[in-house]
């Protein structure tokens, strides 16, 4: 019977699947050959864990997980399927937990429980949640860029605010503050220079200064002694009766001085009575005007006859006219 070229395909590519499913699932780490014993574990999630990932006790492989289904259709939990291809020991009180490194793929780790009771083909492990490395970190970290996170919405704000209050004039004033603080901080670096600054000048004058006062000390000893003598001789003189002949004097000048202003007296009748000023003012105006008359008219106050008759002119009412001093 001569086997067609469709048939020879066809038993080719059946073959050829079937050793590809089969090198799949022993590269897997299944044992396509032989029947593995199944448990199983029930977990709330999952997190990176997939099909295939490894099964641990104490770090040693025992099997890998077959297959992941959901325990209902509420997702109130996942079913792990752990096929198990090492021929081990478990206590029935052992649990289950989801293990993620830092580095590498998840895997299932079964902490041994302490009963002498084993699981058997088809148990369910109880299960617990691994708070890894990442998981803990995660934990510190939260409240820290919350925070971080609250900061940064602050200083943004005010950054905001800030360039919503600068205007281009105020930054141009702005800068123009920060280089004259610039200045003023080289200017203050140039003073406090150790070398060449104006303080340590200063203090190099203080420091020549004080040498020269410890060097001249005996003669600033001379000059107090001198000034301490002179201070006793001072304190010596009998200062008392010369301040109370002061004081009387300054008493005898306050009445002095009260009386002047007073109208008591001549003189402080003349200062201060206005009356007593016009009278010795027309006294004296007559007088000036008799001796005029006296000057113009001598034979009014002389009658001889040697001189002539007698004048009979009006007297003199006001003083003369005069251009210079009379003689």
């Amino acid at each position: 019977m001569k086997i067609s070229n469709e048939t020879k395909v066809g038993v080719l590519t059946i073959t050829g699947l079937t050793i590809l499913i089969l090198g799949f699932n022993f590269l897997k780490g299944k044992d396509v050959f032989s029947k593995s014993k199944k448990i199983y574990a029930v977990f709330k999630d999952l997190g990176p864990l997939t099909k295939s990932n490894e099964v641990k006790i104490n770090g040693y492989v025992i099997g890998s997980v077959y297959s992941l289904d959901a325990k209902d259709k509420d997702l109130t939990g996942i079913v792990a399927t752990i096929s198990l291809s090492k021929e081990v020991n478990i206590p029935n009180d052992s649990k289950a937990m989801i293990s993620s490194p830092l580095v590498g793929t998840s895997f299932i780790v079964i902490e041994k429980g302490k009963n002498t009771e084993y699981l058997n083909p088809g148990d369910t492990l109880k299960t617990i949640v691994d708070v890894g490395i990442l998981d803990d970190v995660k934990a510190q970290l939260t409240p820290t860029l919350t925070k971080v996170r609250t900061t940064l919405d602050s200083l943004n704000n005010v950054f905001g605010s800030i360039n919503g209050v600068l205007n281009s004039e105020a930054r141009t004033n702005l800068q123009q503050t920060l280089a004259n603080l610039n200045k003023a901080s080289n200017a203050l670096n140039g003073l406090l220079d150790n070398q060449s600054g104006a303080l340590a000048k200063t203090l190099s004058n203080a420091e020549t200064l004080t040498k020269k006062l410890m060097s001249n000390t005996d003669d600033i000893t001379a000059t107090v002694k001198n000034a301490k003598i002179t201070s006793d001789k001072l304190a010596a003189l009998e200062l008392k009766p010369t301040i109370d002949s002061l004081n009387g004097m300054i008493s005898s000048l306050k009445s002095a001085v009260a009386k002047i202003s007073s109208n008591e007296g001549t003189i402080g009748a003349l200062l201060n009575d206005k009356t007593l000023y016009n009278k010795l003012t027309d006294a004296i105006l007559s007088a000036e005007i008799l001796m005029d008359d006296l000057r113009a008219h001598p034979k009014r106050y002389v009658n001889l006859s040697i001189f002539g008759r007698k004048d009979k002119s009006g007297a003199l009412t006001s003083p003369s006219i005069k251009d210079t001093i009379p003689k």
